[in-house]
């Protein structure tokens, strides 16, 4: 396991474990809030970047970003998959080199290096504690010899880490000050036929019901209004058009795919400490905004261990909506 430190911006978030249903489009809209759940103001919001979060509020976010990868497990798979079979399409073929461009706690470095076993990944990301944390699950898995780290801040020049046949960007590039630059940085670092897949957020999770037995019903429907005034002030490029930045950046879309994701029971066993992390990080960040009675509601929810707290509430789901562009280095 190698690291090294540049100062570098962003973790990227990525999904993971449910049945993700594939919508193809033929032109691109930049969903940029897909991810919208990285809680800061979302949860792209936190993955992407890698601000300064205190030890408790990082040590929370990681935690958060890997039950993500557990409980939306399919659609990353079904991501993956895509890439993989666009990959071996191409001039790049076979992929040996990954850039992982805020790559938070590695859930997308982990799973391209199993669907490319021949290749070594390097994860970029302004955080040295997200990197701490991929680096022990790098040895942990018996994949240290292919993973490399650099800490780094992705809104300045990218550190020369080599030609790329891959780079991935999952829910970190709506965080950067320039997301058209850090697409030619992108461009800069692939290979000729080298892929450049980015992943971004639709919708924030939904958990709930309308009604779910305290305060008043469509709590999550004001949260999520709340979260969309919040990310429309801090993150400006949460809906850029993806597919004209990629092409300003010299790429040929090859792919613009939503995902839908809709998971019932039987859900994943992380399924209720996965909507706790998420709804916690949205009360942290949006406390002052919400009245009396939402907050108690959301106390009981969070902070409560009876039948109506996440912990044992037998009607939660997750829905959730992702978007993904593969773009091709000519």
């Amino acid at each position: 396991m190698h690291t090294d430190q540049h100062q570098h911006h962003g973790h990227g978030a990525t999904g993971g474990h449910g049945h993700g249903h594939e919508q193809e489009h033929d032109h691109g809209h930049g969903h940029g809030q897909e991810h919208g759940q990285e809680h800061g103001q979302e949860h792209g919001q936190e993955h992407g970047q890698g601000h300064d979060h205190g030890p408790a509020d990082e040590a929370a976010l990681a935690e958060m970003l890997d039950l993500d990868g557990e409980v939306l497990h399919d659609y990353l798979t079904e991501v993956t998959g895509l890439v993989h079979d666009l990959a071996q399409a191409g001039p790049a073929s076979p992929v040996r080199r990954i850039l992982d461009v805020g790559s938070g706690t590695g859930t997308g470095t982990f799973a391209l290096l199993r669907r490319f076993e021949q290749a070594e990944a390097t994860a970029l990301d302004l955080s040295e504690g997200m990197l701490q944390r991929l680096g022990d699950k790098a040895r942990a898995l018996g994949l240290a010899e292919r993973v490399h780290t650099v800490r780094a801040d992705l809104d300045a020049a990218w550190p020369a880490v080599g030609p790329a046949d891959l780079v991935w960007a999952s829910v970190s590039l709506h965080h950067m000050a320039d997301p058209g630059r850090a697409l030619g940085e992108a461009f800069g670092a692939l290979r000729p036929g080298g892929l450049l897949a980015v992943a971004e957020f639709g919708t924030f999770p939904y958990f709930l019901p309308e009604d779910i037995g305290i305060g008043r019903p469509g709590l999550e429907a004001r949260v999520h209004t709340l979260l969309d005034g919040a990310r429309a002030g801090s993150l400006p490029h949460i809906d850029s058009d993806w597919s004209a930045l990629l092409t300003g950046a010299g790429f040929t879309v090859e792919a613009d795919r939503p995902f839908v994701v809709e998971l019932t029971h039987p859900l994943p066993e992380a399924t209720g400490r996965y909507a706790r992390a998420c709804l916690g990080r949205i009360r942290d960040h949006l406390g002052d905004k919400l009245d009396a009675e939402d907050l108690a509601a959301l106390a009981t929810l969070l902070d409560g261990e009876g039948p109506e707290s996440l912990a044992h509430r037998p009607d939660l789901v997750v829905r959730t909506e992702r978007t993904v562009w593969v773009a091709r280095k000519p």
